[in-house]
């Protein structure tokens, strides 16, 4: 059974935090005023047809104008990267993240280095990003990847693994779409980048999966 729920509409509680889950593949902390945002890959498209790997432009933009739409629509006081902002070595493109930066002025930019984070501690310094190795808002505490263990008391929410649910119609038709995962003790956001592929899930019996068609909806699948 869907439950259709549009932009800024889905909330849940974990472990006691109130959670938005957005439509853009973003999670919103009102309590904290914090926009969460997990594996951007910004630059993969520069960094794939440097390498002589066809790809479009179009991503790039996508990437861009969702994030000054998201930024818009919730004026964050802090904006965490859950890691792999960048997707590898410096190309034109870190360039456009410095003009985003210094554009929100008034918002603070955080980033939880992932194993795609590759660039100078100067590079990230220079466009205004603070750096951490985790981050912990209440309950909540922001890896990159997924803890082995959470410590008591706390829920782990991770990015890295880009988590997609695969929804099977009558027929034999099959999509694959982006989602959350809240399990007992960890969640998974989904990856933000426009370029970045789908890793399909198993889900275990009590998770709670939260299917997302791009920019349209947030769907609760029970």
């Amino acid at each position: 059974m869907f439950f259709f729920v549009f932009l800024l509409g889905m909330t849940v509680l974990i472990s006691g935090e109130q959670l938005e889950l957005l439509a853009q593949k973003a999670l919103y902390l009102p309590q904290y005023r914090a926009l969460l945002l997990a594996d951007v890959h910004f630059g993969k498209i520069n960094h794939f047809r440097k390498a002589g790997i066809a790809v479009p432009l179009k991503a790039n933009e996508k990437n861009t104008e969702g994030m000054i739409e998201l930024l818009q629509k919730t004026a964050p006081d802090r904006v965490i990267f859950l890691g792999d902002l960048f997707h590898s070595h410096y190309n034109e493109e870190w360039e456009v993240i410095g003009q985003l930066t210094r554009h929100f002025k008034s918002t603070v930019f955080e980033l939880i280095i992932g194993n795609h984070d590759i660039l100078s501690e100067y590079q990230y310094q220079r466009q205004g990003f603070q750096l951490h190795r985790q981050i912990t808002l209440g309950s909540l505490l922001l890896t990159h990847q997924e803890l082995d263990t959470v410590p008591q008391g706390f829920y782990n929410l991770s990015g890295h693994v880009h988590p997609g649910i695969r929804l099977r119609g009558k027929g034999r038709q099959s999509v694959v779409l982006p989602c959350f995962c809240f399990g007992k003790q960890k969640g998974l956001l989904p990856a933000f980048g426009a370029f970045t592929g789908l890793a399909s899930l198993k889900p275990k019996k009590d998770d709670q999966i939260f299917a997302i068609v791009p920019g349209e909806k947030v769907l609760r699948l029970e």
